[in-house]
């Protein structure tokens, strides 16, 4: 079933968040992507780490997902990449949007 959503994501540096917003929106895998300033605190080989990164929003549906693993984890700088799918509910007009602007084809 289709269902439309934020993929939420995490990125070291604006460069590489940028690139993959970038790559997202042309190959229509999103229909947008917000980045934003974050400050993460978290636990990695045993240790707590905490870090600057830069967040991203990505609007889309749920049968883009896959793709966009596959996207992101070609692209990014981290050995293992935060990549979250959260169902949304809104505005009619705004989800037909993301929905047209994530498909695969043009409308």
């Amino acid at each position: 079933m289709l269902m439309l959503g934020i993929v939420y994501i995490t990125a070291g540096n604006i460069e590489n968040a940028s690139l993959i917003a970038k790559e997202l929106v042309s190959n229509r895998l999103a229909a947008c992507v917000n980045t934003f300033p974050v400050s993460s605190v978290y636990r990695w080989n045993e240790k707590i780490e905490e870090d600057n990164e830069i967040a991203m929003f990505v609007k889309t549906d749920s049968s883009r997902l896959q793709e966009i693993i596959k996207l992101v984890k070609s692209l990014h700088t981290y050995e293992m990449p935060a990549i979250e799918f959260w169902g949304i509910e809104g505005e009619q007009e705004y989800l037909d949007w993301i929905r047209v602007s994530s498909s695969q084809k043009e409308a």
